[in-house]
């Protein structure tokens, strides 16, 4: 997988493997019957659809994170870590080590990872080997000295108020840092395959607590037919149309991780259907054919400025090299890691995307209009 950011987006990582394609011909709707058959979406059902999604993701007063449950114990630690005013602190057990002296501990250290080793019995140790820190450092000014029996190392973060849970970036990590980030907002995911799109989202969902919701289920449950049946007898603009209605709908809403549609039927594949696309942040899931980081990112680029799908409307891009189940954790990290560098970025989006709901999400994304501005209105803008 690749995961690269556009020209307007502040997100890049990768994970070093390549993920085959499966297709899923066997996913049933909820009513358990395969999708591939059913009828037409009168126009009296779309207020049915309105209400539907409102019951199915309720109002945002009345929406609590979901507790994760794990059945394995959470893994045990050979450090202590410690987040303080500005920086952090990490303290080793070093007592069976031997180690008496600081000149016998090296620390190598840049913005971005940590590398700590000691001399013990003629023998260099590694001690700790963090590739990724949870978030940049002031190298500089790191320091480390022995306490008693443990080794202490104190490093300086450059993003002060943001909180770490742990050292390192990890699903852990992210998945307990990142709701300080999103204040609530809610995350979208778009791309060609609903059926990615989906298992993302319900993993992005039950890691940060968020309520995971997907269009398919909804408006399948709405019409008790299946998207496939539905496409074949309405054609792709209906469903795009219905899926425009149920996101209107959850755009107001908070803490969700909403699944769109993928391909033609979806509204995200529609330039004129982001209305409420944009009250999220959004992630875009690509599949690529890019063999690297460097690869993936420029391909994103040329996507963001090229515009010529409608994808590119997203915050972030995350490039994938295939698909394969077992990996779904891996995709949602690299969405949780390019959505805390975008939200870092740009310490005033949250607000924004706050400030762009409560007026109604009008259309007006990313230049906001002043209260009481209608989109119809042939009025010069005067973006607040």
């Amino acid at each position: 997988m690749r995961i690269g950011a556009g020209a307007n987006m502040a997100a890049c990582s990768s994970v070093p493997c390549s993920f085959p394609a499966k297709p899923d011909p066997h996913r049933r709707s909820p009513s358990g019957i395969l999708s591939s058959h059913l009828p037409r979406l009168p126009a009296t059902q779309f207020r049915r659809l309105r209400s539907l999604s409102a019951a199915a993701s309720p109002p945002a007063s009345r929406l609590r994170p979901r507790a994760s449950v794990s059945t394995s114990p959470a893994p045990s630690k050979d450090y202590e870590f410690t987040d303080g005013n500005g920086e952090v602190e990490l303290r080793l057990d070093i007592q069976k080590l031997g180690i008496a002296s600081s000149k016998d501990v090296f620390v190598d250290v840049d913005d971005t990872s940590l590398l700590i080793r000691a001399k013990s019995d003629g023998t260099l140790r590694t001690l700790m080997n963090v590739q990724t820190l949870f978030d940049r450092i002031k190298s500089s000014e790191t320091i480390w000295f022995i306490d008693e029996d443990q080794l202490v190392v104190n490093l300086k973060k450059v993003e002060q108020e943001l909180k770490w849970p742990d050292v390192d970036e990890s699903w852990e990590s992210l998945t307990s840092g990142i709701t300080q980030l999103l204040t609530g907002i809610s995350v979208h995911i778009v791309g060609d395959s609903t059926h990615i799109n989906e298992a993302v989202a319900k993993e992005i969902a039950e890691g940060i607590g968020y309520l995971p919701v997907c269009t398919s289920e909804l408006l399948e449950s709405a019409t008790e037919k299946s998207i496939d049946t539905w496409v074949a007898s309405e054609g792709v603009d209906s469903v795009a149309e219905a899926e425009s209605v149920v996101l209107e709908s959850l755009s107001s809403h908070v803490r969700t991780v909403v699944a769109t549609l993928g391909g033609k039927q979806g509204a995200a594949s529609r330039f004129d259907k982001w209305q409420y696309l944009h009250s999220g942040f959004t992630v875009w899931l690509s599949v690529s054919d890019a063999s690297d980081e460097a690869s993936a990112r420029e391909e994103a680029r040329r996507s963001v400025s090229s515009g010529s799908v409608s994808y590119a409307k997203a915050d972030v891009v995350v490039k994938l090299g295939g698909w394969d189940p077992e990996y779904t954790r891996a995709v949602a990290q690299g969405c949780l890691v390019a959505l805390k560098q975008l939200t870092l970025a740009d310490k005033k989006l949250a607000g924004k995307k706050s400030l762009y709901i409560r007026l109604g999400c009008r259309g007006d994304w990313p230049n906001i209009e002043p209260p009481g501005w209608d989109p119809e209105s042939d009025a010069p803008p005067t973006n607040i």
